[in-house]
């Protein structure tokens, strides 16, 4: 690595570093907030017991929901569409790459010197990018889709896509090159910590809280199904003849 590579000797403007720290922490502090008032909502409502008779364990019905997400098989659309999982988790991957890098650039730059480790965020990114084109054109194509979606869907998906390929291309983190690709993709993550909360995109917050609750109930009446293949399992509704 020559000295101009290293990253004391990139030029950046005050406006950039600015957004990149002081904007950044406001911003997710103004997050933290929001979500702590949300959650002592949420906990302020009674826990109240199912008054039927158990027919099974309700935690074993919490446990069972709360991992739905990493069986694939036991939901309908993924398990004969398995397509439709990987795209869930190539999406959610390039989400979560992406927030990473918004620290490591300006607290860890050396991660991204790293030529194999920048060009893997860049690939796992653009992924996720093109899985977020899929998923709007589907979305766009599908009357079913088209009939439940509101503005927010179509606003949240489009500005995600924008913040991939800003991403993408901030990751090199070469500010001497041009800042254009580092302001996109720092004022859209403000953007988004502010906007969050108040977008469907916040949907991981509740989503504990449904899985468990519900999941509970279910397996306290013993209305859980059994895991996917297991022995015994009973055929699903759709499988039946």
């Amino acid at each position: 690595m020559t000295d101009s590579d290293k990253p004391e000797s990139r030029p950046m403007s005050d406006f950039l570093r600015i957004l990149e720290n002081e904007v950044q922490i406001a911003a997710l502090a103004f997050l933290a907030a929001v979500y702590a008032l949300r959650l002592v909502w949420l906990f302020r409502f009674r826990n109240r017991k199912d008054r039927t008779f158990p027919a099974g364990r309700g935690s074993a019905g919490a446990g069972y929901s709360l991992m739905s997400v990493a069986l694939p098989g036991a939901m309908e659309s993924t398990r004969r569409r398995p397509g439709f999982y990987a795209q869930f988790i190539i999406f959610h991957l390039g989400v979560a790459a992406a927030i990473a890098g918004t620290f490591i650039i300006p607290y860890a730059p050396g991660v991204f010197e790293v030529r194999p480790v920048m060009r893997l965020f860049q690939a796992v990114i653009g992924a996720a990018f093109f899985v977020g084109v899929l998923r709007l054109v589907r979305r766009m194509t599908n009357s079913v889709l088209r009939e439940v979606s509101s503005p927010d869907d179509y606003f949240s998906l489009v500005l995600l896509l924008v913040w991939f390929a800003a991403a993408a291309l901030a990751v090199p983190n070469r500010p001497d090159r041009g800042e254009w690709p580092l302001i996109l993709y720092f004022g859209l993550t403000a953007f988004f910590l502010v906007y969050v909360p108040f977008s469907k995109i916040c949907h991981y917050l509740y989503y504990p809280f449904s899985r468990f609750y519900l999941g509970r109930s279910l397996g306290h009446r013993g209305a859980m199904p059994p895991l996917p293949g297991r022995r015994g399992a009973a055929p699903a509704a759709e499988d039946r003849p």
